[in-house]
């Protein structure tokens, strides 16, 4: 198992990257070398692990299989599955946040493989794409959201109506390319989904435990709950937990520091005020920044430079497109498919759709 990770670690080229930015980023911090941990926001890492845990019990169960049967045996169409994959995954992460939809969407999704042949991987980086587009609408629909709304003291219906024409511009963008993505055939469904294995047990478990999860997560024992999580499935299903991502923490965990220490460097803040002289200010900077050190961190970085809520809240959302690293949503993403040159292929549509969305942002506001 140890080599196995080593050797998943040695192809991880995010992973590679981060660590190769720490050196530099601590030589120039150095009186920070001590309070890396501090950098971390470790309820949201909690929150990840837990998710990632659950989200393996139910993939393992076999129920999303049968529900990705059930699935196609009412959308025929390749192109009608994508809308329809698209507006599930929009619409649920403007309840239960962008990330906790792609623990649900993805694995269903990626079920489908055992029952027919469709473009799973394209499938995934447009439900990437749409969690980022529907989590813009509500203020609980994403973290950078959930800040801005503290932040800017706003109700929480005030700040909907503000965020809803981009939300539904980004949307509708989305499933306007769609035809140009999916063909119009009909999906080849196989009847062998019917004779896939389903573990009941652990279906229930594992779906029983989110919403206790969500509400200690949402009590402020994210960085707690995970634990009672994995000493669960040590003794219920310890093969489970050798089949979840873990290295995906290390990334997120790489990412928290070498994003914080980049932000705090003099240099970093200068360019900051230089985004927010650029034309559209607020929105144009949070787009910019978001392709460098993800939309979370970039909310929280240039909300100490500007208080136009508003457009900062538009730019992040908008900048959760383009490079991958622009949302985290995109990370979990590409991550949970593991599908080779997927990353390649996202950016082919995530990049256009950051230009398209930024357009209609600007002229939208």
């Amino acid at each position: 198992m140890f080599r196995h990770v080593l050797a998943r670690a040695s192809e991880d080229r995010l992973l590679i990257v981060l660590l190769a930015a720490l050196a530099p980023l601590l030589f120039f911090t150095p009186e920070r070398d001590w309070a890396l941990h501090q950098l971390v926001d470790w309820k949201t890492v909690g929150a990840l692990a837990g998710l990632m845990i659950l989200s393996r019990g139910l993939e393992e169960s076999g129920y999303l299989g049968l529900a990705g049967q059930w699935l196609l045996q009412r959308v025929r169409g390749e192109r009608l599955l994508a809308i329809v994959l698209i507006l599930f995954s929009a619409c649920l992460a403007s309840v239960i946040t962008n990330d906790v939809a792609l623990f649900i969407v993805v694995p269903l999704t990626l079920s489908l493989r055992q029952v027919a042949d469709i473009p799973l991987g394209r499938l995934v980086i447009f439900e990437a794409l749409a969690v980022n587009a529907g989590s813009a609408l509500s203020p609980i629909g994403n973290p950078q959201n959930l800040f801005l709304w503290q932040a800017s003291e706003a109700g929480f219906l005030e700040f909907t109506v503000m965020m809803a024409p981009l939300a539904l511009a980004l949307t509708f963008l989305l499933i306007v390319i769609v035809p140009l993505a999916f063909p119009g055939k009909e999906i080849s469904a196989s009847a062998v989904a019917a004779d896939l294995p389903r573990e009941r047990g652990l279906f229930w478990v594992s779906m029983l435990l989110y919403m206790p999860f969500l509400i200690l997560a949402d009590l402020g024992y994210a960085a707690i709950a995970p634990v009672g999580l994995v000493v669960l499935f040590l003794l219920y299903r310890r093969r489970l937990l050798l089949g979840v991502d873990w290295l995906l923490l290390l990334v997120f965990v790489l990412m928290f520091i070498d994003m914080n220490l980049l932000a705090g460097l003099p240099a970093v803040q200068d360019v900051a005020n230089s985004l927010l002289q650029l034309p559209g200010q607020a929105l144009t900077a949070g787009v910019l920044a978001s392709q460098i050190m993800s939309n979370v961190p970039a909310a929280i970085f240039l909300a100490s430079f500007t208080d136009e809520w508003r457009d900062l809240a538009w730019g992040v959302s908008v900048g959760g497109f383009g490079l991958a690293i622009g949302s985290l949503a995109n990370l979990i993403a590409l991550r949970l498919a593991r599908e080779p040159g997927l990353w390649r292929e996202f950016h082919y549509w995530s990049v256009p759709i950051l230009f398209g969305g930024w357009l209609i942002a600007m002229v939208i506001s």
